[in-house]
């Protein structure tokens, strides 16, 4: 599916799959059919093609409360044909996390399901360390998914640094920041960042048979990462990246996700222009209307690379209204 958001035939899809397992993949993930189009018919019609306990198959829905979430995966069983060994609730944030964990939530009918033999695996996935760090706590939940490269490092330092993690699988996706971090660094480059922190595995979106033989035969023999002042110089000849890696200690008083909004900024100039800036156009006036009354400023306190963060609000809130304005003329 990544990086050009396009959808391979089955004939082609099936045989990108193959071409993956035969050189070791062998973890595939997926998401149920309204979320990712007919991927999980695919997948299951592969599974079938090479034997079905040959692989790992990673799925997840977007549905919180625990009736939705139980025919979710009914459903997802169907589209595959066979059960899945991980289920996950996609996508939890703080305005679904008390249903998603509560009860009769989403996480109890996984647990439901495992009980029942339709899944191996629980699992919650989430952007958001918080989330991850409540169900890594949480004895419901057995696999956790995030996001993190070598450039939105911040989330993975704040997991290297806590033991509870240890105790969960722990599946990264993101590697390639939605496909843009491949133009700038090498792929054995963002795989050895990646594999560098204590992680069960690695998601790397591949959706042609070149895509797979760059992630699949450059694993490197030992796992290092660059510094991420190291990243930024190599950015900095592009554009002047805002050094943001992620880490979500910068909570706004006024509920503003900086960290997303510096990530926007960052996106627009690798190459995702049109997406980030439409994005950032949803909130940004009022972020930085709160964002220059604040007096609180426990965002900046808290910021390990001493950003100043009302100043540089205003600078994305400038680039926005000129380059909107530019793009309806």
């Amino acid at each position: 599916m990544l990086p050009d958001y396009y959808s391979p035939d089955e004939e082609t899809a099936i045989s990108i799959m193959k071409h993956a397992f035969n050189l070791g993949c062998n973890l595939f993930d997926t998401a149920i059919v309204p979320e990712y189009g007919d991927a999980e018919i695919k997948l299951g019609k592969f599974a079938a093609h090479i034997g079905r306990e040959k692989i790992i198959i990673s799925d997840k829905s977007r549905f919180f409360y625990g009736d939705e979430m139980y025919k979710a995966v009914y459903k997802s069983c169907e589209n595959l044909g066979t059960y899945t060994d991980i289920y996950f609730v996609h996508q939890v944030h703080e305005g679904n996390e008390e249903v998603t964990f509560g009860r009769y939530g989403a996480v109890d009918a996984l647990n439901e399901l495992k009980a029942e033999g339709k899944i191996k695996f629980t699992g919650i996935a989430s952007h958001y360390y918080d989330i991850l760090l409540r169900g890594a706590k949480d004895k419901r939940v057995d696999v956790l998914q995030g996001s993190g490269n070598i450039l939105e490092r911040g989330m993975l330092n704040r997991i290297e640094s806590e033991s509870l993690f240890r105790q969960k699988g722990f599946i990264l996706n993101k590697v390639y920041a939605a496909g843009i971090l491949p133009y700038f660094f090498q792929i054995q480059t963002l795989l050895s960042g990646a594999l560098s922190y204590p992680i069960s595995s690695a998601l790397i979106g591949m959706g042609n048979h070149e895509q797979v033989e760059q992630a699949m035969l450059k694993e490197p023999k030992n796992y290092t990462r660059p510094a991420f002042s190291q990243v930024m110089s190599i950015l900095e000849k592009s554009f002047v990246p805002i050094p943001c890696d992620r880490c979500q200690r910068c909570r706004c008083i006024y509920g503003t996700e900086i960290h997303t909004i510096f990530r926007q900024y960052n996106y627009y100039f690798l190459g995702k222009d049109y997406w980030a800036l439409r994005k950032l156009d949803l909130s940004i006036n009022e972020s930085a209307a709160q964002c220059k009354k604040c007096t609180d400023m426990t965002c900046m306190k808290k910021c390990p690379h001493s950003i100043n963060i009302p100043e540089t609000v205003q600078m994305i809130k400038r680039l926005v209204e000129i380059h909107v304005r530019n793009s309806l003329i």
